[in-house]
């Protein structure tokens, strides 16, 4: 077998084993990334970003456009991984469910700066910036 082929097949043996840990059908590893539902394209967005080893993965709205179970099963899945890989990972999320979810420390952030900071059940159970507390409430003015 030619080094280019041993390669390939070790690439794709990785491939595979990333589309498994993520819950992706292996069956379809050829198939074009425009082709999956909007979760299975974000959990495809995951392996490819996890196949390198990273320490530290940001999130820009991971669960964002897609629905309810599906947001589910993939925060389910981030929780896992971030567990089993030991990972860091800065999520950047409007959703406060999904920071409360899978956040340790929260910072909230209006106009580029920070108003407050801290462990993320402090911060959402007892805001102290009027912003913070606009947030929690779920009163937001423009």
């Amino acid at each position: 077998m030619a080094t280019g082929e041993r390669h390939y097949g070790r690439l794709r043996d990785t491939a595979l084993r990333w589309m498994s840990d993520v819950e992706l059908d292996t069956g379809r590893i050829d198939d074009k990334p425009s082709t999956y539902s909007g979760g299975m394209q974000q959990r495809l967005q995951i392996a490819r970003n996890l196949v390198t080893h990273p320490r530290l993965v940001f999130m820009d709205e991971p669960t964002g456009g897609l629905d309810v179970s599906v947001q589910a099963r993939l925060l389910d899945l981030l929780r896992k991984l971030v567990t089993e890989l030991d990972l860091a990972v800065i999520i950047v999320t409007h959703d406060l469910a999904v920071a409360r979810l899978l956040a340790q420390r929260l910072i909230v952030m209006r106009h580029g700066r920070i108003v407050e900071s801290g462990l993320t059940d402090q911060v959402l159970d007892d805001p102290q910036h009027p912003y913070t507390q606009l947030l929690v409430s779920s009163v937001l003015t423009p």
